[in-house]
């Protein structure tokens, strides 16, 4: 890479460092503070307040990493077009990239449904009461699955960033050159 991408890098990384953050944030803080809540229907009610003054973060945090990736790919065509393991890497980081968004996308569908029926109550965030409605039990039962597939996915994401950071470096190293 003969130019530097400083900007775009730091926007997908930083973006990606958000979404993150704030979706593993949100699984252990968020809804394990709300699940001490005393108040049954309080505990639903704190979390969907939370997740939605997250919301807007979060989709900039999306925003600003989608903008730098597409930059990082056209700053980088030309590595990417003889390498054939950056190509690679490449499109399993966009295919990931679009399942976390689709998950995200869900995942914040489901916290409304959830939030839409927070007065019925929960004994957690996501393992509701004995008395909970079927569409706030099976809400409940999928957010109780996305909110750690957030976390693994942009994780993943972040790994496969290094990966390709790492195929950056040339192949003989410092004692070589």
């Amino acid at each position: 890479m003969s130019e530097r991408n400083t900007l775009v890098r730091s926007m997908h990384d930083l973006g990606l460092a958000a979404w993150f953050g704030g979706t593993l944030m949100g699984a252990v803080g968020l809804n394990g503070a709300a699940a001490h809540a005393k108040d049954p229907a309080e505990r639903l009610s704190l979390s969907a307040l939370g997740w939605a003054k997250w919301a807007p973060v979060q989709l900039a945090a999306i925003a600003v990493h989608g903008i730098g990736g597409i930059g990082l790919i056209a700053g980088n065509k030309a590595r990417l077009a003889g390498q054939p393991e950056s190509r690679t890497n490449t499109k399993l980081k966009l295919a990931l990239t679009v399942a976390a968004g689709g998950a995200s996308l869900y995942s914040g569908l489901l916290g409304r449904t959830i939030g839409l029926h927070s007065s019925e109550g929960a004994e957690t965030v996501t393992e509701p009461a004995s008395t909970a409605s079927a569409e706030l039990t099976a809400a409940q039962k999928k957010q109780r699955i996305l909110q750690w597939v957030l976390p693994v996915l942009t994780g993943t994401l972040i790994v496969l960033a290094a990966q390709q950071g790492e195929q950056q470096r040339p192949f003989a190293g410092l004692l070589k050159r």
